[in-house]
């Protein structure tokens, strides 16, 4: 048996290849550079100083328009938006506790930074498998002041809650008299499910937090939207925790320059999802979670182990120059593992029937791995 390939290695072949299903295509950092200098010429773009200048009011005010909240801060990462949105919400309760889903990033990935930084404790709610509900902020007896929401939950394949689910939830935390923050770093991504505008979606919540780089291809940054009050704090702990660069223009400009656009494609994103899963649906080795997505994502589970299911993509992308997925991470259950797709504009332009030729390909490859 031939040696896996390296992380470089891998890195070479997937740039060669003439079929890649998960993500939007590639720009080099050149390229990028040069489209970005360009916009900017064209738009007449002058540098920020320390957040204040045009472009950046601009984007915050579209931002916020489009959110249907009164007023909005742009922020270099999600994790500033939000950690600053727990710290608003529970400095106002005079409570260090808050609620939040048991696969929420701010437990998984930021090194217990609400721990760290604001001495706050969190409270897993709900089911890591599918999205809260309002019985699980009710099952909950703590006393919270804030609950975040991510919409969808990425963990689980990107699924949302139900319209109706999700009124229920914001009308639960009302009553509770609980706030409600929504991590909505995918909510771009959820729009087209619930087929409702996104200030519609985000009613009800008392802050939301959105990325302009998961999505709309910004080269970082996060935007953190709520009352002028609750802004004008939000503000106050961006510069406190070192969010108020000397230019923040050049981070805006690349999310502003194809916001738009990028806009425009998730309800085509999210067809094309819907119809890769339906093509999935019949292969034995695979399986599709959720079985209908509900974003541009959704996770696919092999019945082969990590390294198989690595092996028979490189061999795929080598004979027949067909990416399929990325990243493979062992399952819960032993001998499967998994892999995370989102959908961008390189599905839109591929030959459906090529796609679904190289997945039943992957899928015979896998056979006899499974226990």
């Amino acid at each position: 048996m031939a040696a896996p390939l390296t992380p470089e290695q891998r890195q070479q072949l997937r740039l060669r290849c003439t079929l890649v299903v998960p993500g939007f295509g590639f720009v080099s950092a050149a390229q990028d550079f040069r489209q970005l200098a360009d916009w900017c010429e064209a738009q007449g773009v002058e540098h920020d100083v320390y957040g204040d200048g045009a472009l950046v009011a601009g984007f915050e005010h579209k931002l916020a328009a489009l959110l249907g909240q009164p007023a909005a801060v742009f922020m270099p990462s999600g994790v500033m938006a939000q950690l600053s949105a727990v710290r608003i919400w529970t400095e106002a309760a005079r409570l260090p506790r808050f609620g939040l889903h048991p696969t929420s990033h701010l437990l998984l990935h930021e090194e217990e930074a609400y721990a760290a930084l604001l001495q706050a404790h969190a409270v897993p709610i709900g089911d890591r498998l599918r999205p809260m509900l309002a019985g699980d902020l009710a099952a909950c007896r703590q006393p919270l002041a804030c609950v975040v929401v991510e919409l969808p939950i990425r963990e689980a394949g990107g699924q949302l809650p139900s319209w109706d689910e999700l009124e229920a939830l914001k009308a639960a935390a009302r009553a509770r008299g609980v706030r409600l923050h929504m991590d909505g770093a995918r909510l771009w991504e959820s729009a087209a499910c619930y087929g409702r505008p996104h200030a519609e979606i985000a009613a009800g919540f008392d802050s939301v937090y959105v990325s302009v780089y998961k999505g709309i291809g910004g080269l970082a940054g996060a935007v953190l939207a709520g009352s002028d009050d609750f802004i004008a704090q939000a503000r106050r702990w961006r510069r406190r925790l070192g969010g108020t660069l000397v230019h923040l223009s050049p981070l805006v400009a690349s999310a502003a320059m194809r916001f738009d656009e990028r806009l425009a494609l998730m309800p085509a994103l999210y067809r094309r999802t819907l119809a890769l899963a339906a093509q999935l649906a019949p292969l034995a080795r695979l399986r599709v979670n959720p079985a209908v997505p509900q974003t541009n994502m959704l996770h696919l589970y092999f019945e082969a182990p990590a390294e198989a299911a690595l092996a028979a993509r490189d061999a795929l992308a080598l004979q027949a120059g067909a990416w399929l997925f990325d990243r493979v991470r062992p399952a819960e259950v032993p001998g499967w593992s998994l892999t995370e797709i989102s959908i961008g504009d390189r599905l839109l332009q591929a030959d459906p029937a090529r796609v679904a030729e190289h997945f039943a390909q992957l899928d015979a490859a896998l056979a006899g791995h499974g226990r």
